[in-house]
């Protein structure tokens, strides 16, 4: 089975000014592409043993205690380019609390730190292909790439496949968030069908009466639909 052709131009530019890091990271010379070896192909494998109970839920698996902050599901499926479901799949997710803070010593943010919030988790894909998280909603943030540019709300996810040598990173931004549309990491990526598949719409058929809303993000990792992710362009 071929695959599916991709739109290589919906990519963004390695070189993009208004995103101020990538002026200094960005390549000076034309790319290699160099041949996967054995190691990256079929191992070291996740061990699925190790996940435990409370990993999926951002909520509580830091302390035991309640996270402060807005509750929400976020839930979805991790496909293939003919929407085939990839189970078994690690996914891993980090991001900052309610008020825009992440857990990490050089996050000099003035929002304050939730005690109770950890900020990270990880599940397995089922036999469906499907995943979720019990977490926090996001604060944006402020950040030092022009004089007033803050970060949309987002979440930070990791795709394991079969080996560690296998992953793919991506952000989910949430429907209706303003400041999308003025993120200059976002502005990177030229088409906007394409910025639209980072962004999680509301799901109220999923969300909990009196407890939390769901967002709804599928994962797609090859063909003309593909998720959008920041270190291989090509996908999986």
């Amino acid at each position: 089975m071929s695959l599916l052709p991709r739109n290589r131009n919906a990519h963004p530019p390695a070189y993009a000014p208004g995103y101020k890091s990538s002026v200094p990271r960005s390549p000076s010379k034309a790319l290699i592409s160099g041949v996967a070896t054995a190691s990256e192909q079929t191992g070291p494998m996740f061990g699925h043993e190790v996940l435990g109970e409370r990993d999926n839920n951002l909520i509580l698996n830091f302390t035991g205690q309640p996270a402060i902050g807005e509750r929400i599901i976020v839930h979805g499926r991790v496909l293939d380019e003919y929407r085939r479901p990839v189970p078994g799949a690690l996914l891993e997710i980090w991001q900052a609390n309610a008020g825009g803070r992440y857990r990490h010593k050089k996050d000099s943010y003035l929002a304050p730190l939730d005690p109770n919030f950890g900020g990270c988790g990880r599940t397995i894909t089922g036999e469906d292909g499907s995943y979720e998280f019990l977490t926090i909603r996001p604060g944006a943030y402020p950040w030092p790439n022009g004089p007033n540019d803050w970060r949309p709300m987002h979440i930070h996810f990791s795709v394991f496949g079969h080996s560690f040598g296998q992953r793919l990173i991506t952000q989910m931004y949430f429907e209706g968030d303003p400041l999308i549309a003025r993120c200059p990491i976002v502005n990177t990526i030229p088409d906007k069908s394409v910025v639209d598949r980072l962004v999680a719409p509301l799901d109220m058929t999923r969300a909990l009466p009196l407890d939390c809303l769901a967002y709804k993000f599928d994962i797609v990792l090859r063909g003309q639909r593909q998720t959008m992710f920041e270190n291989k362009p090509e996908g999986m």
